[in-house]
């Protein structure tokens, strides 16, 4: 038999990002510590997820008459 507190989890290519999403906005912090920390890790990714975020404000603007 194991023991399950020895068990360790190997992530694959699809699972990686899931499981550092769950280790850095786990826990007590405060969530702009988590961000930073994620964002420390994975910069690229983190790019990503800011463009994606001012596409979305661009195309909400889009259109709105500034008068």
């Amino acid at each position: 038999m194991t023991d399950t507190a020895t068990q360790t989890t190997t992530s694959n290519g699809k699972t990686a990002l899931s499981d550092d999403l769950k280790t850095h906005f786990g826990g007590d912090a405060p969530i702009v510590d988590k961000a930073k920390g994620f964002a420390k890790a994975r910069p690229w990714t983190s790019a990503a997820f800011l463009g994606v975020a001012a596409i979305a404000v661009l195309n909400s603007l889009r259109g709105k008459q500034l008068s």
